[in-house]
């Protein structure tokens, strides 16, 4: 859909919704001065280049170019129309929508209204398990629940715990007879699926107790169970709807973020009922993964909370939690190599889950906490891990082991930390021979590559504007680089808009190419429409306003983003504005003058001297006119615009 959005709902939407909330869901930040860093979603890269401006609510990459505001960020990273990312926005901040256009509201009005149907679907679905769970019906499943997994009844209402009774139809036929809910609504909640023969429905979940999965705001977007008799599989989610994907989901969050970020860490688990058993022992960072292998969307989210970037891994010891554990690592390996992620891992003794271990002693959650402190960092985990049961007395297998370590190590791109790791890498394979382990560390050294701390070529996806030609004389490209320059100069320095204005008017200057003409008709439309009077450096709402304008318009804004968006190589110019417009102006007037240079030398050529002598005269006396104005500005162009330009490069419009 392709509306044409309002601008009370765009106001709102950058109003509410920050930037490095929005970015922070695909990219690991941390703060750096009154801004963010982090590694470039648009481009393969190992050292940060990538900047988050809160104040500017804007990003912008050093290494690519990539730049704009949080609709180009998910416009770009997701391939996505301005429409479907407003759509979006609105929907995960429960923003109200509007449009320009009536019809068009209705048909958004009803696309919003189906999420937030199935929000009270699965509200009055939670609320159903709960109460059957405290009827004679649900006896086994609270015997379950206090009884093996200590929970008490404080707990249980806390979280919403239920069951889900042994009939086929039993919350299909509550939810169609009493509360009228439209059987596609309830099947797209995924509380009830169709049978094989194609007639009717049953309910998903059956003779199961029931774990109600939140979105960060609290709010239940579909359910976990564990099957309570011999009924497999043991553990079953809800299936992926419009408003739950397990692969972006953990659970747990909404009750853990505020803990996270209080303590600066998140501990992740693989079990729902790990988790209700560590907030139940007062350690609350604490979320669970779904019973998946822990994806790059979840480790973003959790990230988000923790400014040190530390998280725990506390999956099971046993063969299957260790798997899961390289799964998790290998998901994070970005991060964790590159240092942006202080990740550890914490496995239990007797190979027991979060709940055991809790549950096997009076001061469980005390042992905890000295557990939680005594977990190695990740690297030296996955070292125990490559030497566990290896017989060092066996030559091929020290060859094996040495060589899992040098493929370890070449990852490492910080030198201090690889340097370290080297060493301790050798002491274990010279066990304990002090002689050994300068031999070792000179093998595993000239093993290993070179550190690649240095950034790739920018290698753009396709959300990067292809480079396109531009008019081939350099008179055409000063032109049109003046032209940016001047445009930029209006839009980021409020102060010069009155002085730039009158120069167009009073020289009678256009802007000759199609994309500035365009951005200059934007501006002054939006002028007309608004009152921008009180616009300055630190607050520039014909800046904003004109982002939203170009977002309706992208092959516009792919082209005019150099001048719209702001960086640090070329920010500088804007230090002297004065001379900026001055020389800019004088380029325009050269156009100008060169055209009409031109044009009467085209109509004196077709003219006769028998017979059109005045008319010849005319066209001689505006060419010569032309010409002594093109001398005067001489002076003004190249004392400036030549340095001006020359420091910035310039940008490729297509005029077309």
């Amino acid at each position: 859909m392709a509306s044409r959005f309002h601008p009370d709902t765009l106001d709102t939407i950058r109003e509410r919704v920050d930037i490095v909330d929005v970015v922070s869901d695909y990219v690991v930040l941390r703060k750096r001065g009154k801004d963010y860093q982090g590694l470039c979603p648009f481009h393969e890269e190992k050292t940060p280049s990538f900047t988050v401006s809160p104040n500017k609510q804007a990003y912008y990459c050093f290494g690519c170019g990539a730049g704009g505001n949080l609709f180009t960020f998910l416009m770009e990273l997701g391939q996505q129309s301005f429409s479907e990312v407003v759509l979006e926005l609105a929907q995960r901040y429960q923003i109200t929508v509007k449009t320009l256009e009536p019809n068009e509201q209705e048909q958004l009005q009803r696309e919003l209204s189906l999420r937030e149907q199935l929000y009270e679907i699965l509200a009055v679905a939670g609320n159903f398990y709960q109460h059957v769970l405290y009827q004679p019906e649900g006896e086994t499943a609270l015997d379950y629940l206090k009884t093996q997994r200590h929970l008490d009844d404080a707990t249980i209402q806390k979280w919403g715990l239920g069951y889900a009774p042994t009939g086929w139809e039993t919350l299909y036929r509550y939810l169609i007879d009493q509360k009228r809910y439209a059987v596609g609504l309830i099947e797209q909640a995924g509380l009830i699926q169709q049978r094989k023969s194609g007639k009717g429905h049953y309910d998903r979940f059956r003779d199961r107790a029931m774990i109600p999965i939140k979105d960060a705001q609290g709010r239940i977007i579909g359910f976990g169970s564990r099957s309570l008799g011999d009924d497999e599989p043991k553990y079953l989610n809800s299936p992926e709807t419009p408003l739950f994907d397990k692969s972006k989901t953990l659970f747990a969050l909404d009750q853990a973020r505020e803990a996270i970020r209080k303590e600066d860490q998140a501990i992740v688990v693989e079990g729902y009922f790990d988790a209700i058993a560590l907030h139940r022992a007062g350690i609350s960072s604490v979320v669970a993964s779904l019973g998946t292998a822990l994806s790059k969307d979840q480790i973003r989210q959790l990230l988000r909370y923790t400014e040190s970037k530390r998280i725990i891994f506390n999956f099971d010891a046993d063969q299957a939690g260790t798997t899961a554990t390289k799964r998790a690592i290998g998901e994070v390996e970005p991060f964790v190599y590159s240092g942006q992620v202080q990740l550890r891992i914490l496995n239990l003794p007797g190979e027991k889950d979060a709940d055991e271990f809790l549950n096997a002693s009076s001061d469980g959650a005390q042992q905890y906490r000295q557990e939680l402190e005594k977990a190695p960092f990740w690297l030296d985990w996955q070292i125990q891990q490559l030497v566990a049961d290896k017989d060092f007395d066996q030559p091929d297998q020290v060859q094996q082991v040495t060589g899992q370590m040098v493929n370890l190590l070449n990852h490492i791109q910080e030198t201090t930390l690889r340097t370290h790791y080297i060493r301790h890498c050798a002491e274990i394979l010279s066990q304990g021979d002090s002689q050994l382990t300068p031999l070792y560390t000179e093998t595993l050294r000239n093993a290993l590559r070179k550190p690649q701390g240095g950034k790739k070529q920018p290698n753009r996806n396709q959300s990067q504007p292809k480079p396109v030609s531009y008019l081939s004389t350099a008179g055409n490209q000063l032109l049109a680089q003046a032209e940016a320059l001047l445009l930029r100069v209006y839009i980021h320095c409020p102060g010069y808009r009155e002085k730039i204005f009158e120069a167009l008017e009073e020289k009678e200057l256009l802007f000759s190419l199609s994309p500035h003409r365009w951005l200059w008709q934007q501006i002054l439309s939006l002028e007309q429409s608004f009152d921008f009077s009180g616009d300055h450096q630190d607050r520039n709402q014909l800046w904003f306003r004109l982002q939203d304008e170009m977002m309706q318009f992208p092959d516009y804004e792919k082209q005019l983003r150099h001048i719209v968006h702001l960086e640090e190589t070329r920010s500088t110019d804007l230090q002297r504005p004065g001379l900026v417009v001055q020389a800019a102006i004088a380029t325009l007037q050269q156009t100008s003058c060169e055209k009409q240079k031109r044009y009467c030398l085209q109509q004196w050529q077709q003219l006769d001297p028998n017979t059109d002598q005045d008319t010849i005269r005319y066209y001689l006396e505006q060419f010569y006119q032309a010409q002594r104005e093109l001398e005067a500005l001489k002076e003004q162009r190249q004392f400036s615009i030549k340095e001006i330009i020359g420091s910035w490069g310039g940008e490729e419009i297509n005029d077309s």
